[in-house]
């Protein structure tokens, strides 16, 4: 067995294009008035047979639109990646089919259209549930359309999740406090719930570095806004099974859950990445060209979108994988860190983390303490950190 099996199989498919660029986003979007839908669909698919023949023998175990606003996508778009996938491997019996959608942009066609196609979990980026947060975060639907869009999309999709951004400018612990009440009710099943951060190359960015977004939470009100998040979902039956992530039992995200598990994810469309393994057994990163309009004149000229394809040795492998599974509640399987590593995790830096309360071992697998999520980065680090 090679060591990505232990994690599964996902496809990635980003697709670039949103209404408008948010403030906060770091992700790689643009906004197009003029789309060539069948010159991305020829290109879906030929990036899909190009992967397929790299990585043959295989179940996939997920597809997951993201972008952008893959809401955006027309229906029969979807369907024909989703037409080439299957052609391209058999597909799990339990595969999950996630669209990413904002609520601006759905309507009840539109998602019994994705339906049809063959998606059966959408996750909507809902980011606030007041009408004042929402136009600060440069969203473009209200509160209202946001809630009547998580009901349509339960009544279309056998599992939904939606986002919301906390520590946001002049937000208090009680006013959290109620709108993640207003979010647990509508019962979703899966929550992602992030602080929000302030990312260079963002619009955000921009006005913090000239002194603006005044009434960000300090660090202190940020670990009391983190912690009342984790007290409330884990009360409403939504435990945090990573970081960011909370989910009733069997509605956790089975394609992040691949990433997190560091299992393999073919990335296709302009700026995704990747991780596959060849048959060889060698791993490599794979990074697509960011600019839609080159991705797809590198696709029709060059056969290929990828850009750079980075090979991984096995620290490195082993490296991720600590980086990624720490993350989760189910923590990192220490033979299988050492079966990729060479050599076991330092037991001097275990053993001063667990002094410190920030891991613990159990089921077998380390795992960060409700305390050690709060530094993860610092944890890692000591972790990771040889003499």
């Amino acid at each position: 067995m090679q060591d990505w099996q232990l994690g599964g199989f996902g496809l990635y498919v980003h697709w670039p294009y949103c209404q408008a660029k948010c403030p906060y986003c770091d992700f790689n979007s643009h906004v197009a008035s003029d789309i060539d839908h069948a010159r991305w669909r020829r290109a879906f698919v030929a990036e899909i047979a190009r992967v397929a023949g790299e990585l043959e023998g295989r179940v996939l175990n997920s597809i997951y639109f993201g972008g952008g606003t893959p809401s955006l996508m027309p229906p029969k778009l979807v369907g024909a990646v989703l037409d080439a996938a299957s052609d391209a491997w058999p597909l799990a019996n339990d595969i999950e089919i996630n669209l990413e959608a904002n609520p601006s942009s759905v309507e009840a066609g539109r998602f019994q259209g994705y339906r049809c196609a063959g998606v059966n979990r959408v996750s909507l980026g809902v980011q606030a549930l007041n009408d004042a947060d929402l136009r600060r975060l440069g969203r473009l639907h209200s509160a209202r359309e946001a809630i009547a869009a998580v009901e349509l999309a339960q009544a279309v999709f056998e599992r939904v999740s939606f986002d919301l951004i906390y520590a946001r400018q002049n937000q208090g612990l009680n006013d959290w406090r109620e709108e993640l009440g207003q979010a647990l009710a509508l019962a979703p099943g899966h929550l992602s719930l992030y602080q929000l951060s302030i990312e260079p190359g963002t619009a955000f960015g921009a006005r913090f570095a000239a002194g603006g977004l005044r009434g960000l939470p300090d660090e202190e009100l940020g670990a009391m806004l983190y912690e009342e998040t984790q007290e409330m979902c884990a009360s409403a039956g939504m435990s945090a099974y990573e970081i960011s992530n909370h989910a009733g039992p069997g509605n956790e995200s089975r394609h992040n859950l691949i990433y997190w598990r560091y299992g393999d994810f073919a990335g296709i469309g302009p700026g995704a990445h990747g991780r596959i393994t060849l048959h060889t057994g060698e791993r490599f990163a794979t990074e697509s060209t960011r600019v839609p309009g080159d991705w797809l004149d590198q696709v029709e000229t060059r056969g290929s979108g990828v850009c750079a394809a980075t090979h991984l040795v096995p620290r490195e492998q082993a490296e991720e994988y600590l980086m990624m599974a720490l993350r989760l509640s189910e923590g990192v399987d220490p033979a299988r860190y050492a079966a990729l590593a060479g050599a076991p995790l330092d037991s001097q830096a275990i053993s001063r983390l667990s002094q410190l309360g920030l891991i613990r071992f159990a089921d077998g697998h380390l795992q960060a303490t409700p305390e050690g999520r709060l530094v993860l980065n610092s944890v890692i680090r000591e972790l990771l950190t040889t003499d």
